[in-house]
């Protein structure tokens, strides 16, 4: 065989393995792109027949986790494909994985700790994507979960990085109902079991406009007198809502209130400073 003739066919097995991480790497990303169209399909078309929002968010959140389970198999089996493209035995590989895995494993607790968390939360159902919780004293809405952390985006548009392993209490205030619960102070000269009727008649107009009555979930209740304060009284009550809709109807009728009261000429008490002069 000529040195030509060798050059050709080392020529061809280059170009050859070049082509076969190509169409590797097409196949990755087809691979990618029907698995996430097929469980979209899967996961909307099981949504269609459920009703239970709560049972929804559950689904959605299962969907998620499930589309980067599966794209982490497939880039693993397709980075093993390209090293065998490349000669490169990927047996002492696996073994140092392997090793490396039993190495790190004791050491790794915090890992498995998030691991099993995060599999505790999501099985029971705690928190899904899209609800507002309190986590770790950081409040937000659920951007991301995954089997080691939690992503909530605050008010502020922070993104907040929480592992599961340090989530040892949550506040969901999205989990089933809301309400949206407020206080109003009134002076001391004011009638009160008057003023707690406004608020009642308030309440149950509030709930019936075309508005809000899809928001809320009942009629307001009225708690009582909450507290003495140094200058007025506090009376407290609350609207049940939907999830996530407390903010939005506690927003509107705190302005109700205030043009009503306004209109009666109720007072709202604030803190006044009085500054006396004496004139020697």
């Amino acid at each position: 065989m000529q040195f030509s003739e060798i050059f050709n066919f080392l020529e061809m097995i280059k170009w050859t393995k070049i082509l076969n991480i190509l169409l590797t790497i097409v196949f990755f990303l087809i691979a990618l792109k029907i698995s996430k169209t097929f469980l979209g399909h899967i996961f909307n078309k099981i949504k269609t027949k459920i009703t239970d929002i709560e049972a929804i968010k559950n689904l959605e959140t299962l969907h998620i986790i499930s589309v980067n389970a599966i794209n982490f198999l497939l880039f693993v089996f397709v980075s093993v494909n390209i090293l065998n493209q490349l000669g490169v035995d990927v047996r002492p590989i696996i073994t140092a994985a392997g090793v490396l895995g039993v190495a790190v494993g004791f050491g790794s607790q915090k890992f498995v700790e998030d691991l099993i968390t995060g599999l505790t939360i999501l099985l029971e159902g705690q928190i899904r994507v899209n609800d507002v919780v309190e986590i770790q004293g950081i409040t937000g809405t659920v951007e991301k979960m995954t089997l080691c952390l939690v992503v909530l985006r605050s008010v502020d548009g922070c993104a907040h990085y929480i592992r599961n392993g340090m989530i040892d209490k949550i506040t969901n205030y999205t989990r089933g109902f809301s309400y949206a619960l407020m206080n109003i102070t009134v002076a001391y000269k004011e009638n009160i079991a008057q003023v707690m009727q406004v608020i009642k008649n308030l309440g149950d107009n509030f709930v019936q406009d075309e508005e809000f009555k899809n928001k809320v979930d009942g009629n307001i209740e009225i708690l009582g007198l909450d507290g003495f304060n140094d200058s007025s009284i506090t009376i407290s009550f609350r609207i049940k809502t939907l999830p996530k809709m407390q903010w939005d109807v506690k927003r509107a009728f705190n302005l109700r209130i205030k043009e009503k009261f306004d209109e009666l000429g109720i007072e709202i008490p604030f803190n006044q400073l009085v500054i006396t002069q004496n004139k020697d």
